[in-house]
């Protein structure tokens, strides 16, 4: 995971109150969850924009009123309308102990598939993953280069050295997808409709000549 140091300072009080006011001053109201007791504290909201805007995942150092806490994000909240940061949650890790977190994926190679006329579809951009915080990499790298035309890779037929993934093994992270014309049925069906559409025009002109034809001898 990539590194994010924060200079953070202790809330003097708490409350809906107190979090309005910080918002207007560009500060975030947050909480620190997993150490002995819950600690409020806040943090300049710019500060927080690397982490929060990109899809790296971060372990942060917190220092709060001078004594450093390692962390990870646990929750966001925005507001509805303008997506600004509303409040932030984070969770205390150590690093002898296992952490959970989402990873963002990186798909390598070009699939055989594509090769052949198919279309790569990236269906789980992010894995959730528990190990050591030291073990855990910035991405999750899945070599997609030998998934032929209608295959797909899932979680389970990954593995990554020191960490555990934790959705479903039948999760379908990438797939190649069978297009028109890779199933080589694009150009047929356009040559049969414009047969069958000639056929029937043929046919109908010689219903009208038949039935005019028909009318003059009638009239004769």
């Amino acid at each position: 995971m990539k590194l994010l140091k924060i200079k953070c300072s202790l809330r003097e009080s708490v409350g809906k109150k107190d979090s309005r006011k910080l918002r207007k001053q560009g500060k975030i109201p947050c909480v620190l969850y997993g150490a002995n007791e819950n600690i409020h504290f806040l943090a300049p909201e710019n500060d927080f924009r690397h982490m929060v805007y990109t899809s790296n995942v971060y372990l942060l150092k917190l220092d709060i009123a001078g004594k450093v806490y390692d962390a990870v994000s646990q929750d966001i909240q925005f507001h509805p309308v303008t997506d600004k940061i509303l409040h932030m949650d984070f969770y205390r890790v150590y690093e002898d102990k296992p952490v959970s977190v989402d990873i963002p994926v990186k798909i390598n190679g070009v699939p055989e598939g594509v090769k052949e006329g198919g279309k790569l579809a990236l269906e789980a951009r992010r894995l959730r993953a528990r190990g050591l915080p030291g073990d855990m990499p910035d991405v999750l790298n899945v070599d997609v280069s030998g998934i032929g035309l209608g295959q797909s890779v899932k979680v389970g037929e990954l593995d990554f050295p020191g960490i555990q993934l934790l959705d479903s093994p039948n999760l379908v992270i990438a797939s190649v997808k069978l297009t028109r014309t890779a199933r080589g049925v694009l150009p047929e069906d356009e040559e049969a409709e414009g047969v069958e559409a000639e056929g029937e025009e043929a046919e109908g002109e010689g219903d009208e000549e038949k039935t005019e034809e028909g009318r003059t001898e009638e009239d004769k």
